[in-house]
């Protein structure tokens, strides 16, 4: 039994297989998962795991590149954009729209159980050498 580190089975898996270049998506319960892109459903109940829980997670255990937001979150959730900033990745902003179709060539969408708007994010898969 593994004892440190993330536990969900599905997760821990796909944060394994992942390359340089790679994405995952950390998304809010509303955010639509396009056919054939893997959904990891952590969703317990409406707020939990909230967004950034799920965030400081893959924070600690994958190396990040760069992030992607949509350009909503700035007005429509500012202060899910402001914890997102402290951790100090590059990020790029596109249109909500833009985010669902850059969505589709993800590795998988983690839903969690967050219900603020635009709380969604694509992780870019760094490498540690």
């Amino acid at each position: 039994m593994k004892k440190h580190g993330v536990l969900n089975r599905e997760l821990s898996i796909v944060l394994s297989e992942l390359g340089h270049t790679d994405t995952i998506v950390i998304a809010d319960c509303g955010l639509p998962i396009p056919p054939g892109v893997k959904c990891i459903d952590l969703t317990i109940r409406q707020g939990d795991p909230s967004f950034m829980k799920i965030v400081e997670l893959l924070h600690e255990e994958m190396e990040i590149e760069q992030i992607t937001l949509a350009e909503e979150i700035k007005e429509q959730n500012p202060s899910i954009h402001e914890s997102l900033q402290k951790l100090n990745y590059p990020a790029a902003y596109v249109s909500h729209e833009q985010f669902k179709q850059l969505s589709q060539n993800s590795r998988a969408i983690i839903r969690t159980g967050e219900i603020t708007p635009y709380a969604n994010v694509i992780l870019h898969a760094g490498v540690i050498f």
